[in-house]
């Protein structure tokens, strides 16, 4: 006797963004991902820095102009919120990691305070950075 074969339904194969609600932890976490590959990035930038730095002054002037330019700015403003952001979220895995912080209005409250905290921290630096200037 063969088997019957049972009606096909049209069914999602892994639950997916259509049926999760958008939270605060998960903005934060991916965040978090983009932040952390974003480094990379930065990295590659104050990797350009020290060579033209150790390559003499014409090189170093050239970096240094790109740098001090509105464009090199607004890059190294946007390097400096990403390392605070990726800082702070690492930090709050960190307390996770210690079992503190996993209720509801704590996890809210710890991942509105990554984002709050670094955007406030990249003011700050930069605040303090032009005031020593």
């Amino acid at each position: 006797m063969a088997p019957t074969a049972r009606p096909t339904v049209a069914q999602p194969l892994s639950p997916h963004l259509q049926i999760y609600r958008w939270t605060w932890t998960m903005a934060m976490s991916v965040f978090h991902r983009i932040t952390g590959t974003a480094l990379y990035g930065g990295s590659a930038l104050v990797a350009v820095w020290l060579v033209a730095l150790a390559s003499g002054p014409a090189a170093y002037a050239w970096v240094a102009w790109f740098f001090g330019s509105w464009v090199g700015l607004l890059v190294l403003f946007a390097y400096t919120w990403v390392l605070m952001h990726h800082m702070l979220g690492g930090l709050r895995h960190f307390v996770w990691d210690f079992g503190v912080g996993l209720e509801r209005g704590e996890r809210l409250w710890l991942s509105r305070g990554t984002l709050i905290g670094s955007v406030a921290l990249t003011v700050a630096i930069w605040a303090l950075a032009l005031i020593l200037r």
